[in-house]
């Protein structure tokens, strides 16, 4: 079981997971590892995942074939379901049983199809399954935040290819998203306005950030970007919601699309670069402090191309510096023609 340890200075949640190191691509010097054909998440290979604890198939007991996608437990977990969190003191540090959730949602049975590469119908099943398994976990009581991520290319951190998201539930904040809600309910308490909405609204009038805009949705390469052709994607103002769980099967069809825009564009405009998506909303307030968050915080997504190397000055000071202007690379991006 792992440990989750907090930093009473960076006011971070740190994972002690050793168990990681086993995990495909953990040790860095198995190079023929790297290079089997074999995949666990590939059609005839079910028995080498853990059970399955969600799937959409034609036919067929569970674990079997005929799927279009499968969610299942992560076999190298950072969290543990098992168990009660047990908050409690280390001298004057903080520490709790790293209790939580690490799933694997398999997109689909071809083992080089990402998600932005299949019908549009695919990637919406794909897209509700994630609110679907979000629904489930919100249940437990435990949990205090979800978070969906995706790594594409070794060096955002994948360390299998066939296309798959992975979706952690956490018993705390973490820092990125408790820096986030932070500003955001500050924004709020001053203006009484959500300040994502805001962002969204002058985004969309002055258009040089802007990629692509749809009824519901825009995305567009952030003012001030950490890293190159770095890209939002966020409800428009009139589309606000707190939580992804919220999203209505309208507004996920249209997502889908939007999603497999941005993707191709990038894909085409940088030559299938890596990179890691990142979907955040706000934590689940289990007693007090959430009174408002219904209002000042609005769930949406990051997609952080790995172009660039983060170093002493990201790591020390976490000041990044972005050799391509954001107006640049959204113009870029807009130029690019795609084919859904």
């Amino acid at each position: 079981m792992s440990d989750l340890r907090h930093d009473p200075l960076t006011k971070r949640w740190v994972i002690i997971a050793p168990e990681r190191g086993d995990r495909p691509g953990g040790d860095h010097s198995r190079t023929e590892e790297k290079k089997t054909p074999f995949c666990p998440f590939c059609p005839g290979n079910e028995d080498k995942t853990p059970s399955e604890i969600f799937a959409l198939r034609s036919s067929g007991q569970p674990n079997s074939g005929n799927w279009s996608i499968r969610v299942v437990p992560n076999r190298y977990p950072a969290l543990g379901i098992e168990g009660k969190v047990n908050r409690r003191a280390e001298g004057l540090y903080d520490k709790m049983r790293g209790v939580g959730a690490h799933e694997v949602i398999i997109e689909g049975p071809q083992h080089l199809q990402h998600f932005h590469q299949m019908s549009v119908e695919q990637t919406f099943l794909v897209l509700n399954t994630v609110r679907q398994r979000m629904i489930d976990l919100e249940r437990d009581k435990r949990f205090r935040h979800l978070l969906l991520f995706k790594n594409i290319g070794q060096e955002a951190g994948a360390s299998l290819e066939h296309p798959h998201l992975q979706l952690n539930a956490f018993p705390f904040t973490p820092f990125e998203v408790a820096l986030e809600l932070q500003s955001s309910r500050s924004y709020y308490h001053e203006k009484e306005r959500c300040l994502l909405c805001d962002i969204a609204d002058y985004e969309s009038k002055i258009s040089s950030h802007i990629i692509v805009e749809s009824l519901y949705f825009l995305a567009f390469c952030p003012y001030a970007s950490r890293f190159p052709f770095e890209i939002m994607i966020a409800p428009k103002p009139d589309f606000h919601k707190a939580y992804f769980t919220e999203i209505e099967d309208l507004l996920l069809q249209d997502l889908a699309q939007v999603i497999q825009m941005v993707l191709r564009k990038l894909e085409l405009a940088l030559n299938n670069p890596p990179f890691n998506l990142v979907l955040h909303m706000a934590p689940f307030f289990r007693s007090r402090g959430g009174e408002t968050v219904g209002e000042d915080f609005h769930w949406h997504l990051h997609i952080l191309p790995r172009t660039t190397k983060i170093a002493g000055l990201e790591l020390g000071a976490e000041v990044f510096v972005n050799p391509v202007w954001p107006e640049t690379a959204a113009k870029n991006l807009r130029e690019v023609v795609i084919k859904l």
